[in-house]
């Protein structure tokens, strides 16, 4: 974005809240009438089945906006949360009213945005739908280290994932006891490490192997994410 831009987007937020951890944002079949920018911390969006159990659609890192797509369809079909203290920004949807009319090339962006959140949400499905236990979560891993170094949150092969082996069993269709022998693994096959809500990336092009990961769909400039199957 151009520096005009930028200020423009700025001034178009209301106002800045933090939000604890576990804190539900927003329900499905909620009215919106503004979008959330994650400045800081951690959310997610996800579903829940009649059992109690779980799905998370997402994993909402700094510099996402949450519901962005709550603008055009007013409504959203499923719920919003922290993960961990979150501190967010709100704009109302009237303000993006004006950009769209007034900024082409911002509102051009914004939808790119949203684009790019469709192809997570299509790499998620093959994610789930084809991979194995092991793959799934090499997969997550590797996207999640993807996403981190690109906003600058990620350091050799090392990046902040306050997630509990419960959430990662809801983002990749395991159980907890089932992604704690598979964290185990990746561990003993000197691949990566997740502890203590960390993960430390031993040898990324394995990992990425192992997760069938491809980079292309996160629309990227180059970094570590280069070193996938080929």
């Amino acid at each position: 974005m151009a520096e005009d831009e930028i200020a423009a987007l700025e001034a178009a937020f209301e106002r800045v809240e933090t939000f604890p951890a576990r804190t539900i944002m927003s329900r499905r079949g909620d009215r919106l009438y503004k979008s959330t920018l994650l400045i800081d911390g951690f959310m997610c969006r996800y579903m829940d089945a009649r059992d109690g159990y779980r799905q998370l659609l997402s994993y909402q890192i700094p510099g996402d906006f949450v519901d962005l797509h709550s603008y055009p369809t007013r409504y959203i079909d499923h719920d919003v949360a922290t993960i961990s203290e979150a501190t967010v920004a709100f704009v109302q949807h009237e303000r993006l009213d004006e950009i769209m009319a007034e900024r082409p090339h911002l509102a051009r962006l914004l939808w790119f945005s949203t684009m790019t959140d469709a192809a997570l949400h299509r790499e998620w499905i093959f994610r789930i739908g084809r991979l194995d236990a092991i793959g799934r979560l090499a997969h997550f891993l590797c996207e999640t280290y993807c996403r981190m170094s690109a906003v600058e949150r990620a350091e050799d092969g090392a990046y902040e994932l306050p997630m509990t082996q419960q959430d990662l069993g809801e983002a990749v269709g395991l159980t907890s006891v089932h992604v704690n022998r598979v964290i185990r693994r990746l561990r003993e096959d000197g691949l990566a490490t997740v502890a203590k809500g960390r993960v430390q990336i031993a040898d990324f092009k394995r990992l990425a192997r192992l997760g069938e990961f491809e980079a292309d769909y996160l629309y990227l400039e180059q970094g570590p994410w280069t070193a996938s199957l080929s």
